[in-house]
């Protein structure tokens, strides 16, 4: 399998069950992921404009290739509703071959 063909994982996050189902679809529809999990019940700390925000959110981990981690990252900042999504992208390191390349061909375009 090439570098271009390993697999990444998108973590993000989302407002809202419904908001983390309309973005999952569109990125499997539109091949830019092979899948994505959605966890709800996350709860989140961070800092926005100097204050510490607490606010319950929904985990998407999106399944795809190092060649189309930086598309599934554009297209999320293109429909997602924060003004920043925090999308950060991880390479993975290994993995069952069969699974790796489920998702190299799930994502070609």
């Amino acid at each position: 399998m090439s570098t271009q063909e390993a697999a990444a994982l998108v973590y993000v996050t989302a407002p809202s069950l419904a908001e983390a189902e309309a973005l999952a679809g569109t990125l499997v529809e539109e091949h830019l992921a092979a899948c994505v999990n959605i966890v709800p019940g996350v709860r989140s700390v961070y800092r926005w404009q100097g204050a510490v925000q607490r606010d319950d959110e929904v985990l998407m981990l999106v399944k795809t290739t190092v060649a189309r981690a930086d598309a599934v990252c554009q297209r999320l900042a293109q429909l997602h509703s924060y003004e920043l999504p925090c999308a950060v992208v991880y390479p993975a390191h290994g993995g069952l071959p069969a699974a790796l390349g489920w998702i190299a061909e799930q994502t070609r375009a």
